[in-house]
């Protein structure tokens, strides 16, 4: 499923590039936007001209001619074609980055639960290690109680306790 996703936000950034045109050329055309556009052209041209000159050391108190109106038409249409673009790389990088968050998200949480299954099994073992120490502890004193004969006796009672309980289930 990763390479379709990777495939599909490929496809729409390249096709993002016809419809930005698309919309640069709607721009152009229309009226009322078509003031819009001049008039913010006319002020990104005042605040680019004004950056490059502080940038370059020139007097910033000068009079910046404004563009023709063409001129500034096709600045707008254009700045607005990119911005249309890089929205659109934009929005499917934010998605890839909490898509990814995401998968990471699950795959911590299936560690999380892996190292409680271990803990959990880790103090399962522990617990019989316990019961283990204990038990041999009240072999070793009965052993002691009876001496080295009682050993040998209790080795033959377990014996003889497993036999009958083979014989029980025959």
């Amino acid at each position: 499923m990763l390479p379709l996703l990777k495939l599909g936000t490929l496809a729409l950034k390249t096709l993002s590039k016809p419809v930005a045109s698309r919309l640069k050329q709607q721009a152009a055309i229309h009226p009322r936007f078509r003031q819009l556009i001049v008039n913010m052209a006319q002020s990104n041209h005042q605040i680019t001209t004004k950056m490059q000159r502080r940038i370059y050391g020139h007097a910033t108190d000068v009079e910046i001619r404004p563009l023709n109106e063409e001129k500034a038409v096709q600045a707008a249409v254009d700045l607005i074609g990119e911005l249309f673009v890089f929205s659109v790389a934009g929005l499917l990088l934010i998605f890839e980055v909490q898509r990814s968050a995401r998968s990471e998200a699950r795959k911590e949480e299936l560690r999380k639960k892996d190292l409680e299954a271990m803990r959990q099994r880790n103090d399962e073992l522990a617990e019989e290690v316990e019961i283990l120490k204990h038990r041999f502890e009240e072999l070793e004193q009965l052993a002691r109680g009876r001496g080295l004969t009682g050993i040998l006796n209790f080795k033959n009672i377990i014996s003889s306790k497993e036999d009958g309980k083979t014989e029980k289930t025959a």
